[in-house]
């Protein structure tokens, strides 16, 4: 049985290329609007343009879909409102938000500038929050609704080249469980870890010679899952799709807990971790990048 989002209005930020644009196709395909949303900007935050985002619409509304563009910024917070306003004063309502915007100036921490760091973290962290909020007071109104947001492996592993990018997004995670928890009787939030090609994997500091990557269409079934009525019980997880994966990530849990009755000191913390094997395959992990550092 096919997904049917007929009558839904949906956001979808960064939808000017790669899997926002995905998305969003797919999304209007299912019989949602859409509001595609893209500044146009090359992967490093530079050159605006609002020819993307005015592509994309076009080829949804050439194959009969139902689409506008905003090329409003997600790095503030009156972009995030207006991008929101866009499809509520278009459509009447807002029941599916994808924040799929970002972008990534790979440095290793050695040499990443402030400019650097600012610029992502606004971007991909702040440029969540930005949207998130003006959609959730909006669904909460409504009483329904589904975002979705957008993580990285290098969120969840970390990347020696990229310590920005790995920051926000894992900072993208907690904030998709702190969102899911504020809207949970009404709405869901649910973070997507997509494995598709795009412009970041191409990225010269980043691309694996040999390395296949799936396109970033094989990423838009999740999300249409996930924009409709279907995924209702499912909020809080992180869910990673890409070729033939689909996989479900555990909520963070200790992984070890010893108990003292007195407290610690420095020497029984150092006994509770002797022969600690988890701790040394970590080591091993981290080491692998660096083997002789």
């Amino acid at each position: 049985m096919s997904i049917d989002l007929t009558g839904k209005a949906a956001v979808v930020t960064g939808a000017g290329r790669g899997l926002g644009a995905a998305i969003a196709k797919a999304l209007a395909a299912a019989g949602a609007r859409v509001v595609v949303n893209d500044i146009g900007v090359e992967v490093d935050g530079s050159g605006p343009s609002a020819g993307p985002a005015e592509e994309v619409v076009k080829a949804i509304i050439d194959t009969g879909g139902e689409a506008i563009v905003s090329t409003d910024s997600v790095a503030t917070m009156d972009g995030g409102r207006r991008i929101i306003g866009t499809a509520v004063e278009a459509f009447g309502s807002l029941d599916v938000v994808a924040c799929a915007a970002g972008i990534m100036r790979p440095a290793s921490i050695f040499e990443m500038s402030e400019d650097d760091w600012d610029l992502v973290l606004t971007t991909n962290l702040k440029g969540h929050f930005t949207v998130l909020q003006p959609a959730c007071v909006q669904m909460r109104e409504q009483q329904s609704g589904s975002i979705m947001t957008f993580s990285s492996s290098g969120g969840l592993e970390g990347n020696p080249n990229q310590p920005n990018y790995s920051a926000s997004k894992e900072g993208i995670l907690g904030l998709t469980r702190a969102v899911a928890l504020s809207i949970a009787p009404y709405a869901r939030c649910n973070a997507i870890v997509p494995s598709g090609r795009s412009r970041m994997t191409d990225h010269p500091k980043l691309a694996t010679p040999g390395r296949v990557v799936p396109g970033p269409e094989l990423v838009a079934p999740l999300a249409l899952f996930l924009a409709s009525d279907a995924s209702a019980h499912i909020t809080g997880q992180a869910i990673a799709i890409g070729g033939e994966r689909l996989a479900t990530f555990p909520q963070p849990r200790p992984s070890r807990v010893s108990y003292r009755d007195s407290g610690w000191t420095a020497e029984t913390v150092r006994a509770a971790f002797a022969g600690n094997n988890l701790v040394a395959d970590e080591l091993v992990r981290y080491r692998r990048y660096f083997p002789q550092g």
